[in-house]
């Protein structure tokens, strides 16, 4: 049976409004002028009505007691729910906060102890390599006076009236990025100036820089005395070898602020350099 307003006006129960819907509740309560949330629940609107029609001496405040008992406020409830959970969140969000800095600290100590690792290592190989290039250096001179004690007599320098130190300031200036240049004007000075080639090395080491001196340095004294040896060993650590100057002679082309002889002069030049390369590491063009 349809929902008859003016009825239960005139004759209004508890039990005729427990068995309205909530939107037959509604036009009850908006009949009476109750204020009331159109988001309430059933039984809270419910509650409203009972309350004015007790209020109004309608209905007895029996029905009160009687009557489902439902809060007719949560908002205090709702604040507590959101309360909760925005702590929960505050909670997780300085959990994750925690776990980050956590995270962050442990990067920059493993970053610290990386760092001072690789300052430690460079220390310790900077140190080893003065060290070497000291004791290198103090044995030349031992070499160079004769007076290496318990060394082999054909290791000992017998300078033979030569001079070292008048002419070590003739020797070129090393230059890192143009070695075979330096070799080539170094032995056509020794050539002019008539060195005892036995000498050659000993003059030639005092101009190395960078590279070069590492590799002398990690020479043994009698490689060191042999400036074969020596050319040698820093040509390969220049990569001036037969593979090198092969590559070279390959991959040259003319520039475009080269004529074509001067182009053909060049090609040459690699080409001899290899072959002399393959023929003797020692005796470059």
């Amino acid at each position: 049976m349809p929902f008859n307003l003016d009825k239960f006006v005139a004759s209004p129960s508890v039990e005729e409004l427990d068995s309205l819907k909530k939107s037959e509740i509604v036009k009850v309560a908006k009949h009476y002028g109750i204020e009331f949330q159109p988001l309430m629940r059933k039984d809270e609107i419910k509650r409203y009505v009972l309350e004015y029609l007790v209020d109004e001496s309608i209905l007895p405040s029996t029905v009160l007691e009687t009557a489902i008992t439902v809060p007719t406020d949560n908002t205090f409830e709702l604040k507590r729910l959101e309360m909760e959970m925005n702590k929960e969140v505050r909670l997780k969000e300085m959990e994750r906060e925690r776990e980050r800095e956590e995270r962050e600290m442990q990067k920059e100590k493993e970053e610290r102890e990386m760092q001072m690792q690789r300052e430690k290592e460079e220390r310790e190989e900077r140190e080893r390599r003065e060290e070497k290039a000291r004791e290198h250096e103090f044995r030349l001179k031992q070499l160079e006076l004769g007076v290496i004690k318990g060394s082999d007599p054909k290791i000992g320098l017998d300078t033979g009236g030569f001079d070292v130190s008048k002419h070590v300031k003739f020797v070129p200036k090393f230059q890192e990025d143009n070695v075979e240049k330096f070799f080539n004007h170094f032995e056509e000075l020794g050539e002019q100036l008539k060195w005892p080639r036995d000498k050659w090395s000993i003059l030639i080491q005092s101009n190395f820089t960078g590279k070069a001196q590492e590799v002398y340095s990690a020479l043994s004294i009698e490689d060191s005395m042999d400036y074969d040896k020596v050319k040698k060993a820093i040509l390969q650590a220049y990569e001036l070898v037969p593979e090198a100057y092969r590559q070279k002679f390959r991959k040259y082309r003319k520039a475009d602020t080269q004529t074509y002889v001067e182009f053909a002069y060049q090609k040459e030049r690699h080409f001899d350099r290899w072959c002399a390369s393959n023929r003797s590491p020692h005796l470059m063009p």
